[in-house]
Parts: C-alpha cells; structure tokens; sequence
C-alpha cells in the first residue's frame, strides 16, 4: 500500500465517525517527517478516542501497525505514526492552538472530493 493510499484509507476512517475538518497533507516535498499528514478535530474525548481507535483498525486491517501513539490525557491530541503517515487527531481548541494547518501550509492539500462521505 503506498503512502497516499494510506492516506485516504486514514481519511475514510475518520469520516465514518464523523471527524470533522479532515484535511490530508502531502508533505514530502516540505518535510522529511513524513510523506502526508491526516489532520482531523473530534467533539469530545470520547470522539476521538473512537476515531483513534477506528484509524488504527483501518490500518490493522491492511496489516500495518503505528510505530507509536502518542495522547493526550485531557482527550484533546491524539497522533499516530505509521512512518510514512502521521494522524493528528484534535479537540477544536487544541487544532486552533498547534495550527497544523497554517504551520504545513506550503504542502499540498490532497483532494477528497471522492474519498469522504460527508464532503468535509
């Protein structure tokens, strides 16, 4: 499976628990950290905990583990690393503070058009 295709998997399984704002970085061209980043804010701590939980199952499925998790326990961060791809997972607060999005603004937004249910 390629990064991207990691990606959009990463960003369908966000949107099946309803993650809201989901954006996909490609970053490899801006950053050797990794080739896309999955940035997406959850409601509450429990929201994320699931969508967490369903970005991990999404990966277990295709037989690939993160190499590490890292939460926060206030249930406002949640990143995931699977190397090629890192899920940041947000409170509303917590996105607006860290800015991911205005930080990794020279990397390309993938399009999702055709990838989430709800046109996020």
């Amino acid at each position: 499976m390629t990064p991207k295709e990691m990606a959009l998997l990463l960003a369908k399984a966000l949107d099946s628990k309803k993650g809201q704002d989901i954006l996909v970085l490609e970053t490899d061209g801006v950053t050797t950290l990794a080739d896309y980043f999955v940035l997406c804010t959850g409601t509450s701590a429990p929201q994320l905990k699931a969508l967490g939980d369903a970005a991990e199952k999404s990966m277990k499925e295709q037989d690939i583990l993160p190499h590490h998790i890292e939460g926060h326990r206030g249930g406002t961060w949640i990143l995931q690393d699977y190397g090629d791809v890192v899920v940041h997972l947000f409170s509303p607060e917590a996105r607006e503070f860290y800015d991911l999005d205005r930080l990794w603004q020279d990397a390309k937004t993938v399009d999702l058009t055709d990838v989430l249910a709800q046109g996020n």
